[in-house]
């Protein structure tokens, strides 16, 4: 290792890296599911029903996850992410 090496610059480099790799992917996924559509080898209710499956195993999942970490203990489940929300937050 070089002394002079800046380390956490080079890991601030590989997480843009991962992440502009992630959006690329999920970019990808959209245009997939869009020439699909158009092709008509995907309708609109298969669609609906393998976005609901997906949201039926992934729940579970996200539950299990957090269900060990106290710090978990603020984040609520909000459509597709978990979401974390202040503690200071009174509930209407």
């Amino acid at each position: 290792m070089n002394v002079g090496e800046n380390i956490g610059a080079k890991l601030q480099i590989n997480q843009a890296n991962a992440n502009k790799q992630i959006a690329q992917a999920m970019a990808e996924e959209r245009r997939a599911m869009a020439e699909a559509f158009r092709q008509g080898i995907l309708g609109i209710m298969n669609y609906y029903r393998m976005k609901d499956l997906q949201a039926d195993t992934k729940m579970p999942e996200e539950i299990a996850n957090t269900a060990d970490d106290p710090a978990d203990s603020q984040k609520k489940w909000r459509g597709d992410a978990w979401t974390n929300f202040p503690t200071n937050c009174s509930s209407p």
